[in-house]
Formats: C-alpha cells, structure tokens, sequence
C-alpha cells in the first residue's frame, strides 16, 4: 500500500479526492453543503490548547508514566442528551479511575467517548425487512433507526442538531468538573443509586476512604491542599467517521500555525476506514491533534507501518494511538507481530487495548452480546503480551454506560442470555453496565499488583 502523501499539500476537503467508504449518501446536494457551510461558522466544541494538552498526557502514557482510560457509549443518540444521563456516565468513569489510580499508582487520564459519538459504521449500505430495503441506521448525525422511507433518508439538518448535543454534553461535563462534582476529597458524590447494592460495594468504599485519608494525610503534612486533588481533566473523544462533520469543524490556528479539529480532542480511525489510500486517513494526516486508530487481526505489519508513517512522520510524542481490537481467541496469535512492527518503525505509539469489539456474539435469543470472561481475557492476555514483548500497554477502551442495561453476560451478577431482554437499550453494540465495567477496573488494578 502506499504511503507517498505529501504532508505540505493538504486542506481540510483534500480528503473527497479520495475513496471515502462508509459516508452517507445526501440526496439533495445543495442541502448538505448549507448545512455544512452552517457548522463550519459556528464555535468549536473544543480548544486548541486543550487539545494539545492532552497530546502532552498521551506522551506521558507512551512513556508508562500514566494510564489512559477511554470510555462511554457504542453510539450516543440524541434522546439520551440529558443531564442525569450525562452526570451517571461522568460518575462510571470517574469511579473507574479512581479504582486505576489506587492500583497502578499513576495518573489516570479519563478520555470519554462521548461528546460526538453519533456516526456509526455500518457493514452494509442497505437494510431488508420483508422484502423491503432502505439505507442502512448510522448514526442519528445521519438518519434515523426507525424503519421507514423517511425516517432511513439521511438528514443535513442531523449535522446541526449532533453538534449541538455534542456541545451541550461536553459543557454539562465541564461543568460539573469545574463546580467540584470530580473532587478527590468527595469521591462518595459520585455513587451511582445502586452501587449500594453490588457485590463490590465494599471494596470500592474501601478504595474510597484509603484515597480520602490519604489526601487528609498529605494536606495536613503540607498545610496545603494537594494539587488538582478537588478537580481533574476530562477530554472528549469520538470515531471520526463522518468526514463532512469533521470537515466542518476543523480550523487552522494562526498562533499554532497548524490545522485542528475542534469537534473533539482526539479523534479516531476505525478499522473500517483505515485503507491507506483512503480519504479518512487522508484527512488524519493533516490536523494536529492527537489520532487513534483501530487495528485488528486483518491488518498486515506492513499496513499498521504505512499508518504510522502515513499520520506520524515526524515522530511527534503524544500524536499516535495504535487501540488494539483483536478477541480474546485472536489476540496471542497477532499482536505480538504487530507490536515487533511498530517497534520497528522508532515511532512513539500509545497501545491501548478494546476488548470489546472483537469479543461480539449472538445469543440465542438473536441479540448482540459480549461475554466479560472474554473481555478479561483480552485485557489479561494484552497485559502479558506487552510485558513479554517488553512493550507497555498504556491503556484500555470499553464500550460502557452509567446505567443498569443487561447487554453484556456475566460478571458480579452472573448475567446470563436470559437476562439480556430485561434492560437491553443499546441500538447498536451492546455495552457493559456500571457494575461490570467498575469490575474490570478492579481486576486491571488487579493484574498491575500481580506483575509488579
């Protein structure tokens, strides 16, 4: 595959000269430039400067210096832009990296995947149901999942109400942070409404009151608070797959004198779109926040190489994550080639690891679901490849909700097939549950402690 780009010819539509594979096809032509034409005039949802801020924690992360935990929805839809929902998401992650903190002894970087989260990926561009076929759902920045010709017609206004529930989320979460909703010496107001009937319930207050008396302890000694202990950073990331979105919202900072896209902070490629010679690629390369892409097992050492090349040429710390999706029945036979390829090209990456995606199956029942005794697996699995290859594993990407839903097995609860129709709301992937998702986070402390 190539790589001969030339990173000095490039704009932010230099990417429609490309193939562009899973972009909604508008019908009305004069609609969709309007609407983009309304984005681009609009503030950014994002700063450079936070932008480039994170791209310094990331550097720290490559370097095992920190922790990076991203997560939050498969596909935000727009009904679910409510506050309670918003503050039940912040409150997992936050209780997640609180657990983090305590076990691996570093900072944790909280990277939600939220805030944008609206295009999906899509295996075919057309839906049949008793013989009729329509467009496929991607996304409610794109159509709508009902089952109708109207509903399934893809929408340029889409493009203006998902950026402003993009806002509208981001500025809450801001929000709360700012007003002392992630206080370290107040980790109880985070508590979801039914953590007080987990089976973890008590070893989670346990983390909570050695942190807390910690910070007591620390402050008294000093005769002044620890810093960043009453708030901490949140940064928002999404799947950059709707190229006219991004587009749209991308600037060229005079001061920076580079191009950046303020949608999000760090945007990301999925494997679906990954091609080389592909038009979201093409787009990556050219803005300066930090890029993550998904690799799997169908991808060759020479193609994440060429990606590598192709987004980081210059070697920049911070600037490229390699999220590792392969299953837990995959990941022993292809990721030791891939990291020996990366190594190989000197080129600083952050790995983290998804265990979701390529842990996906259907139940009897005809529901998507993930088993979490697969999901533990890859993530142990990860955790010794990297060691072993003397590589480090700066980080993991879940899938996840703040709400009670049963679309994952097992766990705390032992979840089983049968359990999934009683809360089962995802539209598209199914996710883990406050209580599984707190669960993996006490068993990667877990796995830190073991191999330290």
């Amino acid at each position: 595959m190539s790589t001969s780009f030339d990173p000095a010819n490039w704009h932010p539509t230099s990417w429609q000269s490309r193939p562009a594979q899973q972009q909604a096809t508008y019908r009305d032509a004069a609609a969709i430039e309007a609407a983009v034409a309304d984005l681009s005039r609009l503030p950014p949802i994002v700063v450079s400067w936070e932008i480039e801020a994170l791209k310094q924690q990331i550097a720290s992360a490559q370097r095992g210096e920190r922790f990076v935990l991203q997560g939050g929805d498969c596909a935000e839809v727009f009904s679910e832009c409510n506050s309670d929902l918003i503050a039940k998401k912040l409150k997992i992650l936050l209780q997640m990296s609180l657990v983090l903190v305590h076990g691996l002894k570093k900072p944790v970087v909280r990277i939600g995947r939220m805030a944008g989260q609206y295009a999906k990926p899509r295996s075919a561009d057309t839906e049949t149901k008793d013989g009729v076929t329509l467009p496929s759902y991607r996304g409610d920045i794109v159509n709508h999942p009902g089952f109708t010709v109207a509903e399934r017609e893809p929408d340029p206004q889409l493009l203006l109400r998902g950026y402003e529930r993009a806002a509208l989320t981001l500025n809450f979460v801001r929000a709360l942070i700012d007003g002392g909703f992630a206080d370290l010496h107040h980790p109880e107001y985070w508590d979801l409404d039914f953590v007080r009937h987990s089976p973890l319930r008590e070893r989670y207050e346990r983390i909570v009151t050695s942190i807390s008396d910690a910070l007591d302890f620390f402050e008294s000694m000093r005769g002044q608070p620890v810093e960043e202990s009453d708030r901490v950073d949140f940064y928002a990331s999404h799947e950059g797959l709707h190229l006219l979105y991004e587009q749209a919202q991308t600037r060229y900072i005079t001061r920076q004198k580079r191009w950046y896209n303020l949608s999000t902070h760090m945007p990301w490629i999925g494997m679906r779109t990954a091609a080389l010679d592909g038009a979201h690629v093409e787009f990556f390369r050219g803005i300066a926040n930090p890029v993550a892409v998904k690799v799997g097992p169908g991808m060759s050492a020479e193609w994440v190489q060429g990606l590598v090349a192709t987004l980081n040429p210059t070697n920049e710390p911070g600037r490229l994550t390699l999220i590792h999706r392969m299953g837990a029945k995959n990941i022993d036979a292809h990721l030791p080639g891939l990291i020996k390829a990366v190594r190989a090209t000197g080129s600083p990456v952050l790995w983290i690891c998804d265990p979701m995606h390529g842990n996906t199956e259907t139940a009897s029942s005809g529901l998507k679901t993930r088993r979490v005794e697969n999901i533990v697996s890859e993530v142990e699995s990860a955790f010794r490849i990297h060691r072993e290859m003397g590589s480090w594993l700066g980080g993991v990407h879940f899938e996840l909700t703040g709400d009670d839903v049963t679309e994952c097995t097992g766990g705390a609860r032992g979840l089983t097939d049968d359990d999934l129709a009683r809360a089962y709301k995802s539209q598209v992937d199914p996710r883990l549950n406050y209580e599984q998702a707190l669960e993996l986070a006490m068993r990667i402390a877990d796995l830190h402690q073991q191999t330290r």
